[in-house]
């Protein structure tokens, strides 16, 4: 899989992208929880070298030309093995209180009952895609990432294979009888990856995510998996839901090209900027005057 440049972002947000051809090798939770080394494929002509993901910290990898740590962050995962008693009781006090306020919030406003509708064979996943990408066009993911649940042709043929193999489940949230949320997972082995996901922003006082989340997580206790996998990157909802996690990084590696040190200093120097500006932020004189220019 190639990624088309070197991002430079605030949060979720791209500011400007420098031009980059670069082969993605991403590493899966087994793999990454064995310390595999990972495999990566010649790289043609036009390839500037290589993004690999999800590497697990005290893995080194011997690379000759260029290699630079974009990030690091704790890749989290839920071992379904161990059943749904430990899950929950394994939660702090405090998260298995929200999760069962929200779930209590939601349900009111739709009767008293959650509609949390699953989707597992290719026929059901038929009726599924089109539901969810219409929820998915409305989502931050969607508008700043563009990470949407894919709406194309090709990617909804490759998506009903994965589920004529068996490999895919699905849920839809709906509120007062209209889509709220979804979630589209698809099978790694035993691994669950937890590929996309959103909600109707209308409704996102009702943390309509959260609650589909953990009815999914409640389903897939009794399902065929031995984790399921919040993937690469972090977040409240997965910190909060996990009952494990591995810190990772990721790895740029590029042919030592005058370019390539190039785009690597400017890449270097712009999280360097962001990183100091997010610690000015946190100083309380100027936290203060960032409230007053809010408010002014």
């Amino acid at each position: 899989m190639s990624a088309a440049g070197l991002r430079l972002q605030i949060g979720a947000r791209t500011i400007a992208t420098i031009p980059r051809q670069l082969l993605r090798v991403g590493m899966s939770l087994d793999a990454a929880l064995g310390g595999d080394m990972p495999d990566l494929p010649p790289l043609g002509a036009a390839d500037h070298g290589y993004l690999v993901t999800s590497v697990p910290d005290g893995l080194a990898i011997t690379w000759p030309g260029l290699a630079f740590e974009r990030q690091r962050y704790t890749r989290y995962y839920v071992d379904l093995a161990g059943g749904e008693a430990a899950w929950r009781a394994g939660l702090s006090g405090q998260t298995r209180s929200t999760m069962k306020r929200k779930a209590k919030k939601l349900a009111s406003v739709g009767g008293g009952l959650l509609d949390v509708r699953r989707f597992r064979t290719a026929e059901e996943l038929a009726r599924f895609h089109p539901i969810a990408r219409a929820l998915a066009e409305k989502t931050y993911q969607e508008r700043l990432m563009g990470a949407g649940l894919p709406g194309d042709a090709a990617a909804l043929q490759k998506m009903l294979a994965l589920a004529e193999a068996d490999r895919v489940r699905a849920w839809l949230l709906y509120v007062n009888d209209a889509p709220a949320a979804y979630l589209w997972c698809s099978a790694d082995g035993e691994t669950l990856r937890y590929d996309y996901v959103g909600h109707d922003p209308a409704v996102a006082a009702l943390s309509p995510g959260g609650v589909l989340m953990e009815a999914a997580l409640s389903d897939l206790f009794a399902d065929r998996f031995a984790r399921f996998d919040f993937t690469e990157g972090e977040g409240q909802h997965k910190r909060l839901m996990a009952s494990g996690g591995i810190d990772c990084r990721d790895l740029l590696l590029l042919r030592p090209t005058v370019g390539n040190r190039g785009a690597v200093a400017l890449v270097r120097g712009f999280d360097a900027a962001i990183g100091l500006a997010k610690k000015a932020a946190a100083a309380p004189a100027l936290h203060k005057l960032a409230k007053r220019v809010r408010r002014a």
